[in-house]
């Protein structure tokens, strides 16, 4: 299988030796095993280390997947549910109210008129939002020096919602706060009940929420795409010591233990006869559940370095629960019924049941959505279908 898809080599080569990234690493699985690994590049451009398959990345919003199968979890359990609302779980979220606008630089808030729930965590329909992706909680942070949550400060969470509750899709802070939920059922740190729940049980030994010294070692340096196009060390001050496991974007892995995870997802559940969810429940997750709601046509920029605005794909489309679904094919690639999502620094995954195929390709590289690094992911995912031929259902 490696042999048929040794272009993806010669992808991940050129992506490295042009600049595209400073390295990289793919992994593509089937519900058997891991089909092709492969790593290109350096941890550092110029006097870096060699990137390889065991590299370590911060995988940011990829973190999200791992957060909603640890609630999922514990709705399986009945110790959740998810028309329960976090207030009900989560106390101090009651003091969160709704950012209706500004008066000059003050902002005008107001009580919201309902309370989101655990499904509009898990399907980013809260009202929450993130200050890189809105432009008027960028706003309410700069004129309130309220922290952001590269500072790693719990505080950060602590920000107006700028829609109410199911009235629109918003991507945003919403899972960290489904963490805040997890923690506040079982009494347990974040990290220590995903290590116990999920990383121990699907052997992910690679994955946490604070690396060690060693792993920190093989931890790739977060680089930017500079005015002329080329790579540099990025700028961003990204706090390494967070107060606590943030679980929308928290998160460090190599690609070998997020596919693990992947490959469980695409079971069903199970991976090497342990089973982390129930086949029914995963269902759900690859489920639509934004009715009405549509998604945005585009995403917007508030924070250029950190992103560029990232236009919606021209295929149907929803969101299930903590996944971006596709709900129609798309030539040459992925299937309908594909979940997938991504994180900040360039890193991205999807799933595809009905091909049977799981995938993800890992850089450190700012701002997200890089035009360079989108190519490389297209690439990529064109060479994976034009090798590996019909669908094979479960």
């Amino acid at each position: 299988m490696e042999e048929r898809l040794s272009t993806i080599d010669a992808l991940l080569e050129s992506s490295s030796a042009d600049g595209v990234v400073p390295g990289v690493v793919a992994i593509i699985g089937d519900r058997d095993g891991v089909l092709y690994e492969g790593a290109a590049g350096r941890l550092r451009v110029g006097d870096g280390a060699p990137a390889g398959t065991d590299t370590m990345f911060r995988i940011a919003s990829m973190t999200k997947a791992l957060t909603s199968v640890a609630a999922l979890q514990l709705i399986e359990q009945d110790r959740l549910a998810l028309d329960q609302t976090v207030v009900s779980v989560v106390p101090e979220f009651g003091a969160l109210q709704l950012l209706e606008g500004f008066d000059g630089d003050t902002p005008r808030l107001r009580k919201l008129s309902r309370e989101p729930t655990i499904q509009q965590l898990l399907t980013h329909t809260s009202g929450l939002a993130y200050w890189f992706s809105n432009l008027d909680l960028k706003h309410w942070h700069d004129v309130t020096d309220a922290p952001s949550p590269l500072t790693g400060m719990r505080k950060c969470l602590d920000t107006p919602l700028v829609a109410e509750p199911g009235e629109r899709w918003e991507y945003g802070v919403s899972t960290a706060w489904l963490g805040l939920v997890i923690e506040a059922v079982t009494g347990r740190g974040l990290d220590d009940y995903l290590a116990e729940h999920v990383f121990a049980p699907l052997g992910m030994t690679d994955t946490t929420f604070r690396p060690t010294e060693a792993q920190r070692e093989r931890l790739m340096e977060v680089h930017e795409r500079t005015p002329e196009g080329g790579l540099r060390l990025s700028q961003i001050e990204i706090m390494e010591e967070p107060e606590m496991a943030f679980g929308g974007e928290g998160a460090y892995a190599t690609a070998g233990d997020y596919m693990r995870f992947l490959r469980a997802l695409l079971r069903g559940g199970e991976l090497d006869g342990v089973r982390i969810l129930e086949a029914d429940t995963v269902g759900l997750m690859f489920t639509d559940h934004l009715g009405e709601l549509q998604l945005p046509e585009v995403s917007p920029s508030a924070v250029p370095e950190l992103t560029n605005e990232v236009p919606s794909l021209p295929f149907r489309q929803g969101f299930g629960l903590g996944l971006h679904l596709l709900l129609e094919d798309v030539p040459a690639m992925r299937k309908a019924g594909s979940g997938d999502w991504a994180g900040l620094f360039n890193c991205y995954y999807w799933l595809d049941p009905a091909t049977g195929i799981a995938a993800a390709i890992l850089t450190q590289l700012l701002p997200f959505f890089d035009g360079r690094m989108v190519e490389t992911l297209l690439q990529f995912e064109q060479s994976i279908y034009a090798e590996l031929g019909a669908p094979t259902a479960a």
